[in-house]
């Protein structure tokens, strides 16, 4: 908790003008008492109406100030904690901007959102109470036990011995909760983690009539969350009740000893009703604490899975001698490049890579799943780095190239499209938001996305739905092919982009790519062989490794992968299967 709390610096002044109106409506609470000692005393047992009538104004005035002064910090702690929170999310938010692919493998989509809220929603609440209850609770002990040692040095020791008691029963519930608070926490990931699954996947899980299997992993998920819930409150179930015994207890022995006190003389009735309100004071704070526990221990739980994310050091780093390249040609090359995702090369996942690309040249890469497809054009931008050796732009080690002046060349279609809340213009030109209508319908044209956008009711300007859903998937794709081709790169990836399109677009967009990318660097994942074909050259993955390499012509010559293929997608001369 500690090393969250710099998220509060900007408030420093607003959290010191709460805490000085939170001293101020303690120390017009500790007033309180002695003020009715004063009238009992002086007031009561001397018949002596002045006294009580003009001690009643000054506590019916210190009220009226405690109670403005108690709204104006709960307003200050609110706006606190509040604008604390929003910083704490807005930096999540961008620390998770600059994570790599590598690091959100890792951290699960359920995962970042249950952090972003629930989390910060347990930090924000303890900040709040810090500004209120929390301090004022130890303040109030404080001030209770100076002023009844003021008034009997006796009673304050009896109350100094059940004091330590009554800590000692806090702190143990406090340690047997921090961790299962942590647990809950961790369940509630899961829960987060299927819920999102689900309802991203709805469709998915009404086409298979799988609602009884998602129901049941659900119910699963939600019932080890309530489990966990369940039995951390039940721990804390006995924590007040057995502050409420001591506090009464103590009571009960404060009244019995000050009561004796009294008969003897040595305490007025006045100074037993003053204890028994300041042994209450005294008592009440760490009342209040042990209502605190839970969320202290589930606020400490949460600042740590927030730490663990901002601490997160992202795998791919620019290095400090990196150097932005403004103008490159294109030209791309693989040397000796093996990747892993657990970087070790006993498991890698490409091995052995050796592969140029000269400038203007496209190249298709081929390979059945799994072999490495996707994880090779990932390294270009450097979404991931390779393990081993190194991949080049125009002679330069793409790590020695600042990020930003190495991925602003480049326009990536990735296997999944994912499309943004907005219109449809406003996903085209989501790389260069300065784009002009005219350019941004020159990339639709390209990319075979024109006539159908103009089809629709609001053309350019038709709201996409959550993750595209009023969208077919072949025209989400042309909608990210248009993206990537708006940015004008020197180099173009698209990553099996073409999949949901027919054959017919997808010759209509090769042709097009042709104009729009000539002599411009592009690489060109396909399932169809139909779609390579012209390539200038074609590459074969498998497990990770390239078993053949050329041109269409070279490979029939040379590659029995390569002629299978061929043959079981267009070896019957039906273009269409695949």
């Amino acid at each position: 908790m500690q090393r969250i709390t710099r998220f509060l610096k900007p408030y420093r002044k607003a959290s010191a003008l709460a805490l000085l109106m939170l001293i101020s409506v303690v120390a017009i609470d500790l007033i309180i008492p002695r003020l009715v000692q004063r009238t009992i005393d002086e007031g009561v047992a001397k018949r002596d109406m002045a006294v009580v009538l003009n001690t009643s104004l000054i506590m019916i005035g210190a009220s009226i100030v405690d109670t403005l002064l108690a709204i104006g910090n709960t307003l200050l702690a609110v706006q606190v904690a509040y604008r604390f929170a929003t910083d704490v999310r807005s930096a999540l938010f961008r620390k998770v901007q600059t994570l790599s692919f590598g690091n959100l493998d890792r951290l699960q989509t359920g995962q970042l959102l249950v952090r972003l809220t629930s989390d910060v929603n347990q930090v924000q609440t303890i900040v709040m109470l810090s500004l209120r209850i929390l301090t004022r609770a130890p303040l109030l002990l404080l001030g209770s036990v100076f002023m009844l040692t003021v008034l009997s040095w006796r009673l304050a020791l009896m109350m100094l011995v059940l004091l330590p008691t009554m800590m000692t029963v806090v702190w143990f519930f406090t340690a047997r909760t921090q961790p299962l608070f942590r647990r809950v926490q961790r369940k509630l990931d899961k829960l987060n983690t299927v819920l999102q699954e689900n309802l991203a996947g709805v469709r998915v899980v009404k086409a298979f009539v799988r609602a009884d299997h998602e129901n049941a992993r659900f119910e699963q998920a939600n019932t080890a969350l309530t489990a966990q819930s369940t039995q951390v409150m039940q721990l804390l179930a006995g924590l007040n009740p057995t502050l409420t015994l001591l506090l009464n207890l103590g009571m009960t022995a404060l009244v019995w000893f000050g009561g004796r006190m009294v008969i003897g003389g040595g305490l007025t009735m006045g100074e037993i009703v003053a204890s028994v309100n300041y042994l209450q004071f005294t008592m009440f704070p760490l009342l209040m604490l042990s209502m605190m526990v839970g969320p202290l221990s589930a606020a400490q739980a949460s600042a740590g899975r927030i730490l663990e994310v901002l601490d997160s050091v992202a795998e791919v780093q620019e290095r400090p001698q990196a150097r932005a390249v403004p103008d490159v040609t294109g030209r791309v090359a693989f040397e000796n490049v093996c990747f892993s995702y657990n970087s070790d090369c006993q498991e890698s996942v490409l091995r052995g890579i050796n592969l140029v690309a000269e400038a203007g040249q496209t190249v298709a890469i081929l390979g059945a799943t799994g072999a490495g497809k996707s994880s090779l054009v990932h390294l270009i931008p450097r979404f991931y780095d390779a393990t081993e050796g190194r991949v080049t732009m125009d002679g330069v080690d793409v790590r020695d190239m600042t990020m930003e002046s190495l991925r602003v060349q480049m326009g990536v279609a990735l296997q999944d499209t994912v499309l943004f809340s907005g219109t449809i213009r406003d996903n085209i030109r989501y790389g260069r938001p300065d784009a002009t209508d005219a350019e941004v319908i020159a990339a639709a044209q390209a990319a075979q996305a024109h006539d159908f956008i103009m089809a629709l009711p609001q053309g350019y300007d038709t709201l996409v739905g959550q993750r595209g859903v009023n969208l077919s998937g072949g025209q989400k794709q042309r909608i990210a092919i248009a993206r990537a081709l708006l940015v004008q790169p020197c180099v173009l990836i698209l990553d099996d982009s073409t999949s949901a399109v027919d054959v017919e677009t997808e010759a209509k967009i090769e042709a097009a790519l042709e104009q729009v990318m000539n002599g411009r660097t592009r690489f060109v994942i396909a399932q169809r062989i139909s779609t390579v074909l012209n390539a200038d050259k074609i590459v074969v993955l498998d497990r990770g490794q390239i078993v053949a390499e050329g041109t269409h012509t070279e490979l029939m010559a040379s590659s029995p992968i390569y002629r299978e293929i061929y043959q079981s997608q267009l070896g019957n001369g039906d273009s269409h299967n695949g």
